[in-house]
């Protein structure tokens, strides 16, 4: 199985725009932090929330089944690929996510999105300070981060087995970890 260094070079190969880039390496994080919660493999599923947005930038209308060519090619084996499949699960495929990796995707990706935009309209741009009552409450208003589907959002927390506010803290907790990776270490100096 390829590693993260090269997982990190292939996502960049096919996406320019920083800002895909930077929602891999967050979802990454987010990823890793729940497979050491739950002792798994915290390479498999930090490769799997880097990739899992793969071909978004150059093939949105081929979205994930251009990715899982491309993941086979560079010799990602199938559960990696099922995985990164299953995020986007009744939106442009038919995979729903069953394994506890498939399952923590599809709860982290819409989320850490949400929180990385609560996050910039931040005072101190960080999410060392963020809250989970200020993540809840952008989330109730639909008009901010509008792109974040809030309904696999729930859905999500709720094949975890989680509530919103657990999922959030620990999407929260995971960003905070992997700050400066994740572009969202800002402008606190308080570690």
């Amino acid at each position: 199985m390829p590693n993260r260094e090269e997982a990190l070079e292939l996502l960049k190969e096919y996406n320019e725009n920083p800002a895909l880039v930077q929602h891999g390496i967050q979802v990454e994080a987010c990823m890793r932090h729940f497979a050491k919660k739950v002792g798994e493999d915290e390479e498999k599923w930090g490769i799997v929330g880097l990739l899992h947005d793969l071909d978004y930038e150059k093939y949105p209308e081929e979205h994930c089944h251009k990715a899982a060519e491309i993941m086979r090619e560079r010799g990602y084996d199938e559960e990696i690929i099922r995985a990164m499949m299953s995020h986007a699960w009744g939106i442009c495929t038919d995979v729903e996510p069953l394994s506890a990796m498939e399952k923590t995707l599809y709860a982290v990706d819409e989320l850490s999105g949400l929180v990385n935009a609560c996050v910039l309209v931040r005072p101190s741009k960080s999410i060392i300070d963020l809250e989970v009552k200020s993540v809840k409450k952008k989330f109730k208003q639909k008009s901010f981060a509008a792109g974040v589907d809030r309904e696999i959002v729930k859905k999500g927390a709720e094949m975890l087995g989680m509530t919103l506010d657990e999922l959030i803290a620990e999407v929260i907790e995971a960003m905070r970890e992997w700050a400066e990776e994740c572009g969202v270490k800002g402008e606190t100096s308080n570690e």
